[in-house]
C-alpha cells in the first residue's frame, strides 16, 4: 500500500530576515519526532511576501538553496516551500523542492498578485509540473494560483495526485481561502495540502494560516487557524484511487486540453 507522510509547518515569518527565519525552521525541523516524506513551509519562508526582490533574492546555488539541501540530507525528508529567486536579472516566486539526494525541482508561481503589485516586480511562470515521489503524483502551486481552476485543473493528459499550495494568503480574505481549497479538492478529487503563515507582516497584513489537509472527497481532515504548529499525516494513495473509481467524474469532463 502506497503511502505518504507529510509534515506542515505554519508559523510566523520574520520580515525581511533570511538568517532569523533559516534559524527558526532549523529549530521547527530539528523538532520533528516523527519520521515524514515531505515537510512543507510557507510561500517565501525565508523572507515573508515581500516586493523587496533585488535586494532579498538569491540565486538557485544561494544559502537559502543550500540550507535546504542540507536539512533535506539530514532529516532524510524532502523541504519544500516558495523562496526569491533571481535568474537570467529576472526575479520569480518560486516554488522549489529539495529530495533527500539534493536533486531540485521547481514551478515558477503563475498568478502574481496584482493588488500587492507582484506583478510589478516579478516574472511570472510559463509552465506547470509534476513531481512524482514515493508513487504519488504532486502539483505544485503557490498562494494566488489557487484562485485559477483552469490552471490548476487535473485532466487524464495532466493527472496528479496531490496539490500542494504554499501561501502568504492574508487573514481577511480567509472566508476565500478556505472554499477555494475546498474546491480544488472537490473537483479534481485529489488531496488538498495547503500551508500559509500565521502573524502579521511587515506590510502590518495579520495571516490567520488555516493550513489544511483535505481528502479527494472533499472532507476536511485538518484545519486551524491562528496557531504556530507543526503537524505531521500520512495520506494514502488507494483513497485517491478509490474514490476516483467510485466517481468517475473525469469521464465527463471537456475533452479538449487547457492551455
Amino acid at each position: 500500500m502506497q503511502k505518504l507522510t507529510i509534515t506542515l509547518i505554519q508559523t510566523e515569518l520574520f520580515w525581511e530576515n533570511k538568517e532569523v527565519n533559516i534559524h527558526h525552521f532549523t529549530k521547527l525541523i530539528e523538532d520533528i519526532k516523527e519520521q515524514t516524506d515531505v515537510i512543507i513551509l510557507p510561500e517565501m519562508f525565508s523572507t515573508g511576501f515581500s516586493m523587496n526582490a533585488s535586494a532579498l533574492a538569491e540565486k538557485m546555488d544561494g544559502p537559502v538553496v543550500s540550507w535546504m539541501k542540507e536539512t533535506a540530507k539530514k532529516k532524510q525528508a524532502v523541504i519544500c516551500g516558495s523562496l526569491i529567486i533571481e535568474e537570467d536579472e529576472k526575479y520569480f516566486n518560486r516554488f522549489v523542492w529539495v529530495g533527500t539526494d539534493g536533486i531540485v525541482q521547481s514551478y515558477n508561481k503563475r498568478h502574481l498578485f496584482r493588488m500587492a503589485n507582484e506583478n510589478d516586480f516579478y516574472t511570472n511562470g510559463t509552465k506547470k509540473i509534476i513531481i512524482e515521489y514515493k508513487g504519488f503524483k504532486i502539483f505544485p502551486a503557490v498562494c494566488y494560483d489557487l484562485r485559477f481552476p483552469v490552471w490548476l485543473r487535473r485532466t487524464k493528459q495532466f493527472d496528479y495526485d496531490m496539490m500542494i499550495v504554499v501561501a502568504n494568503w492574508p487573514e481577511r480574505r480567509a472566508l476565500h481561502w478556505k472554499a477555494l481549497l475546498h474546491a480544488r479538492a472537490i473537483e479534481n478529487q485529489c488531496y488538498v495540502v495547503a500551508v500559509n503563515r500565521v502573524g502579521n507582516d511587515g506590510n502590518g497584513f495579520l495571516y490567520s494560516g488555516e493550513s489544511s489537509l483535505i481528502n479527494p472527497k472533499g472532507e476536511i481532515v485538518f484545519q486551524q487557524a491562528n496557531d504556530s504548529f507543526t503537524k505531521t499525516f500520512t495520506i494514502e494513495l488507494a483513497e485517491v484511487n478509490e474514490w476516483r473509481n467510485n466517481f468517475k467524474a473525469i469521464e465527463d469532463a471537456d475533452s479538449f486540453v487547457f492551455e
